[in-house]
């Protein structure tokens, strides 16, 4: 399968034309427990709207994070969030599926099973460092240990401020096995005016390692705003 990082955006057609599902391998999305659930939450919908398939790992502290942080209110089962989750996105019912903690029998869990890449977005330093040494004690980061063991496409958006040496020799060891290390930190220069704008900056920046089409801001050198 040819990896997203050697294709360009320009050149990606749409997974699917709109209403039907995508025959496409999915992304693995996966969220913890760390603050800025608004930038998965985002990154679902994007890809969604975009017709790709995903499957969701949800860490229990991502939804008690996710119930503190946005007025979306998710069942506890796995099956049942997902239900909620295909309502309020409008997706195709086959285009999400999540999947809990302790599914070792799911398809993130196997390197035979294809996929496009994985996202760990918010990614707790925790998670960072368990995947950082191969500890695989629960779906997400066994999922992550196969695309790193597979060569496939880790993004890791790292949500925590200020990094202590340990957790910047985390992201050097990753860094260094294949993964992409995408702080959740937003940049100014395309003047936002609002909270979903800064989401959106992040967002953008993993459609842009997942080699997939968005218009969620001007690229640089676009649109250059006058200086005054």
């Amino acid at each position: 399968m040819t990896q997203p990082s050697a294709r360009s955006p320009t050149d990606l057609e749409p997974a699917r034309p709109a209403g039907e599902a995508s025959t496409s391998p999915p992304i693995i999305l996966g969220m913890t427990g760390a603050s800025g659930a608004d930038y998965g939450l985002r990154l679902l919908q994007c890809l969604l709207e975009s017709g790709w398939n995903v499957q969701l790992l949800l860490s229990k502290a991502a939804q008690i994070v996710i119930h503190m942080e946005t007025p979306l209110r998710l069942p506890g089962r796995p099956r049942a969030i997902q239900q909620r989750l295909i309502e309020h996105y409008g997706c195709h019912p086959r285009q999400l599926r999540v999947f809990g903690p302790d599914e070792w029998t799911a398809p993130p869990a196997s390197g035979s099973a294809l996929t496009w890449g994985m996202v760990v977005c918010p990614c707790t330093t925790g998670t960072l460092a368990a995947i950082a040494n191969g500890n695989s004690d629960n779906l997400l980061e066994r999922a992550a240990d196969v695309s790193l063991k597979e060569g496939r496409k880790l993004i890791l958006a790292v949500r925590e401020t200020p990094f202590s040496a340990l957790h910047l020799e985390n992201m050097l060891r990753l860094a260094r096995a294949g993964a992409v290390i995408l702080p959740a930190n937003p940049g100014f220069y395309h003047r936002p005016a609002t909270v979903a704008e800064l989401v959106d900056f992040i967002v953008a920046r993993i459609l842009d390692q997942l080699a997939i089409p968005h218009a969620l801001l001007p690229r640089w050198g676009q649109d250059e705003p006058e200086l005054s």
